[in-house]
């Protein structure tokens, strides 16, 4: 089972607040684990914040407007961008699907501050993971859904309506769902 480039839908009742209510994009899933990025949770600080903090100024005023969002909570320090594959970083991007690349260089946000960068990007801090198994057994143990993820959920719905978007692509309603699962 390899999930890189779906998304993970956090179920009720999970358990770890931090996650609630979670949509994450799978940038990897393989034997060694994996590592998404949470689309969904705002952080405390917008685009125009992180480039003065960085030292990058900004020519594009929209773009310094953008929230910044929470990926995860490993390695919070650290920067990533998933966005459209219309561009591609100087140093390096992975293109995790026909829909989805990552970059994780300052590069791109200098080429954001300048309205160079892709058409469509989120921008977050830190980073979801998972060890070997670890993501399976949470998928067994009913923590998350799977969905196809769709770059108008990702990138164009607000933060607030992704969870009940990407249960909608499963046709799923988010008032039918129960925090308990069954077995047979």
């Amino acid at each position: 089972m390899d999930l890189t480039g779906k998304l993970l839908i956090a179920m009720p009742g999970m358990g770890d607040p931090r996650f609630e209510r979670s949509v994450i994009f799978l940038c990897s899933h393989g034997e060694d684990g994996a590592m998404g990025l949470i689309v969904n949770k705002p952080a405390d600080l917008n685009v125009a914040t992180l480039l003065e903090q960085l030292e990058i100024p900004a020519t594009s005023a929209s773009a310094a407007r953008a929230p910044v969002r929470l990926g995860g909570p490993v390695e919070m320090a650290r920067g990533f961008v998933l966005h459209s594959p219309d561009y591609a970083g100087k140093l390096q991007s992975l293109k995790v699907s026909d829909a989805f690349t990552m970059t994780a260089t300052l590069d791109i946000l200098e080429d954001i501050a300048r309205d160079n960068g892709p058409a469509r990007a989120v921008l977050m801090l830190g980073y979801s993971g998972w060890g070997p198994g670890q993501l399976e057994a949470e998928i067994a143990d009913n923590g998350w859904l799977t969905a196809e993820a769709d770059p108008d959920i990702v990138f164009g719905s607000r933060d607030e309506d992704k969870w009940e978007a990407a249960l909608k692509s499963l046709g799923i309603d988010a008032l039918l769902l129960s925090a308990s699962a069954g077995h047979a």
